[in-house]
């Protein structure tokens, strides 16, 4: 079909940084196929030009039938075909959709400006657009590039697509000695670039007599009255053979969709078993944060249990030895000697209290003196009024001078706790 390209093939290593940027691409000009597919599409690219290096990967803007036009990727370029003993090139086009590599792409027969395609063709519409069974049975991951380019030319090779034009002779004139016939032999174009031998002037008058078109596959064998006709036992050999693989196609294809159908239930399947675990996932999850919590609560509190139990343990060091001087010197402990403040705060609770309990004792002795006689009503009245107000002037002395220490402990705790964690 197309003459063997006389550039040099592409260079492996400038393909990928190609496919690397262009798939690598972020915001309006990103390509627009999900992230966990396009190391997927490199690979199979990659793999494609390795093995057809008459194919190129490009990006290219493909219109939907609705009008949306989008940047796609696409391999551009010709496909081996062997027809008759020799192979030709078939131009296609390879676009890479918004859903591959989930779903096949699609493939265009892609005919110069001197060729046409075949009608009717099983597997090519008058638009180009190809469709054969591995395209509709595609399977993701299994199916790739390499394997459709393949079925192409099988497909191709059993009835070509595309037929060149028939030219018109620039010299109608006919030329006395023998030549090739320019209509057929201007459309025959192998792989390697060489053109089978031409039939004679009267082969090509038959041809052309016989009413058959142009070939551009070249060694296209028309009937000759020198030829044996085929009996009707190749016919029906023929026959035969295509029904049985016609047969076999169908076998297969059922096959496939039954596999397909059965891996479809099966993913589902995976699907929902996936779920459960993400639940169940997230449910650890939030247990082991709330252990986390906990386990940095509890470490806070041992840190406060430690810092007090320091605090007992340094005022136990400083007190042991006066509690011991104070036995030494003499039986007799004096209450008031054997505890000292340690700052004028805790000497002012110390005496608010002292003084609430004092008069708290002395009420209840009042108490019993009036229910024995000895104390006058109306004197109790006085005593218990003004032993009253001084034991609310003491506990409001001693709650304030309690908010005072709280503060100042709690700074010191902050000042302990720096240090610890320094």
């Amino acid at each position: 079909m197309v003459p063997p390209s006389s550039t040099p093939p592409p260079n492996p290593q400038q393909i990928q940084q190609f496919l690397s940027s262009v798939l690598s691409q972020r915001g309006p000009s990103a390509l627009p196929y999900s992230e966990d597919t396009k190391w997927l599409i490199r690979q199979q690219l990659v793999s494609l030009i390795s093995n057809y290096p008459s194919l190129e990967p490009k990006t290219a803007t493909f219109t939907h039938n609705d009008g949306r036009s989008v940047n796609l990727l696409q391999a551009d370029g010709t496909i081996p075909m062997p027809f008759q003993g020799v192979t030709y090139n078939i131009p296609i086009i390879i676009w890479l959709m918004e859903s591959y590599p989930r779903y096949a792409p699609a493939v265009y027969v892609n005919p110069t400006r001197d060729m046409i395609i075949k009608r009717p063709h099983p597997h090519v519409s008058p638009s180009g657009l190809v469709s054969i069974p591995y395209l509709h049975n595609w399977i993701y991951p299994s199916s790739n590039l390499v394997d459709l380019v393949l079925h192409l030319s099988s497909a191709f090779s059993r009835d070509p697509p595309l037929y060149s034009q028939r030219r018109p002779n620039p010299n109608p004139s006919p030329s006395p000695s023998p030549s090739p016939n320019p209509s057929i032999n201007s459309s025959m174009t192998s792989t390697y670039g060489q053109h089978p031998p031409p039939p004679g002037p009267r082969v090509a008058a038959t041809a052309a007599a016989a009413g058959y078109p142009p070939s551009p596959y070249g060694r296209v064998q028309h009937p000759q009255h020198s030829q044996a006709r085929p009996t009707s036992t190749d016919d029906a050999a023929e026959v035969y053979k295509r029904n049985a693989m016609n047969k076999l196609v169908e076998m297969v294809h059922g096959d496939i969709i039954g596999m397909r159908k059965a891996r479809e239930v099966e993913m589902e399947g995976m699907f929902s078993a996936q779920a459960v675990l993400r639940r169940r996932e997230e449910e650890i999850n939030k247990g082991l944060k709330e252990m986390q919590d906990e386990k940095e609560g509890l470490e806070q509190q041992l840190q406060v249990v430690l810092m007090n139990a320091d605090v007992l343990d340094s005022w136990i060091r400083d007190n042991e030895g006066k509690i011991k001087n104070l036995g030494k010197k003499n039986n007799n402990v004096d209450v008031d000697e054997a505890i000292h403040c340690v700052d004028v705060l805790s000497k002012q609770v110390l005496d608010s209290t002292a003084a609430d309990l004092a008069i708290e004792d002395v009420v209840y002795s009042l108490d019993k003196a009036v229910q024995d006689g000895v104390v006058p009503f109306d004197q109790y009245l006085r005593n218990v009024r003004l032993l009253s107000r001084e034991q609310f002037f003491h506990r409001a002395t001693a709650s304030k001078v309690k908010e005072a220490q709280m503060q100042a402990q709690v700074a010191n705790m902050a000042a302990r706790i720096s240090h610890f964690v320094s």
